[in-house]
Parts: structure tokens; C-alpha cells; sequence
């Protein structure tokens, strides 16, 4: 029971900030639930050999960016077809603290690939640039880099935005 108990604790302590996170990858919500739950999944069967309990969050961020890139190289060598589109269900944007969070989400879509999660882990999340290192496995100059030129782009973009939606010419 008390082993439940930690479980249903730690989903409650992370299950926002990692889907936070999987959103920031994949831009859909469904597909952000699964990576979350796919993540506490690989947790409930694997997590208990983790020796140190206080880098159980760095732990679940890894693994869910690890499962991203997994779902990323399949749908890279085996895409998926649409075989019609359907307008059933009506797009439900997440709910965020700010107005412009989902002006900001849609920016930071669509700068490259390669910023992407370092840029959310460290923005949204406010991980550091160590912890960023650990849980994207690449060396501390790279998440740097990559953070610098991340937010340049997401700059760029969010000024041909604004200036687009107030009318003004770039």
C-alpha cells in the first residue's frame, strides 16, 4: 500500500510539469497524454530501481524524452496515412496560466526540431542547464547552444506574429 501510496504521490507531484513537457514535443494533446502515461507506466514497472528517490523527476523527464524519440523515429520510418480528415470533435487547447502561453506554444512549435525541448525544459519547466544536460543526454555547451539559438528563433517569430496581428509590415 504505501509503495501505491508513493506512486499515486509522485503522479500528482509530476504528471503536470511532464505533460507540460510531452505537449511542448508533440504539439497534440492526446499525443502528450500518452507520452505522459507511457512515462508513469515504464515508472510503475521499472522505477524501482532507482537507487536515488530525489532524482525520480529528472528520471521521468528522461524517460519521456526518450519515449518521444523512439515515437518520432517510427513515425519517421513508417508515416502514418491519413485516410480522411474528420471534424467531429472540436480542438481543445490546454489550459495555461498566461494569455499569450498559447501564442508562445504555437511559436515554439515551430522553430527547429532540435531547440525544441531544450528550450521547453528550460523555460517551462525551469530546469537548469545541468539538468537539462542529464535528461536530454547531450553535453552542457550543446543545451546552451541550443537554448541560445532556440529563443533567438522563437523571438523572430514572435515578432512577425505581433506584427502581423497588429497590421504592421515586417
Amino acid at each position: 500500500m504505501d509503495q501505491e501510496l508513493d506512486f499515486e504521490m509522485l503522479v500528482e507531484l509530476h504528471y503536470p510539469a511532464l505533460y507540460r513537457f510531452a505537449f511542448s514535443l508533440t504539439r497534440q494533446e492526446s499525443d502528450a497524454r500518452d507520452l505522459t502515461q507511457q512515462t508513469f507506466y515504464i515508472w510503475a514497472k521499472k522505477g524501482t530501481q532507482l537507487n536515488d528517490k530525489t532524482k525520480a523527476k529528472s528520471w521521468l523527464f528522461t524517460t519521456l524524452h526518450r519515449e518521444f524519440l523512439v515515437r518520432r523515429r517510427k513515425i519517421v520510418r513508417f508515416p502514418e496515412v491519413d485516410l480522411g480528415s474528420t471534424t467531429d470533435l472540436p480542438e481543445v487547447a490546454p489550459k495555461l496560466e498566461s494569455a499569450d502561453a498559447p501564442l508562445l506554444l504555437q511559436a515554439l512549435a515551430r522553430i527547429d526540431p532540435s531547440f525544441q525541448a531544450a528550450v521547453s525544459l528550460f523555460y517551462l519547466e525551469d530546469y537548469s542547464y545541468a539538468e537539462i544536460a542529464g535528461i536530454l543526454e547531450i553535453p552542457l555547451g550543446t543545451v546552451k547552444s541550443r537554448i541560445a539559438r532556440g529563443v533567438g528563433q522563437l523571438q523572430r517569430l514572435l515578432i512577425t506574429t505581433e506584427r502581423a496581428i497588429s497590421g504592421r509590415n515586417p
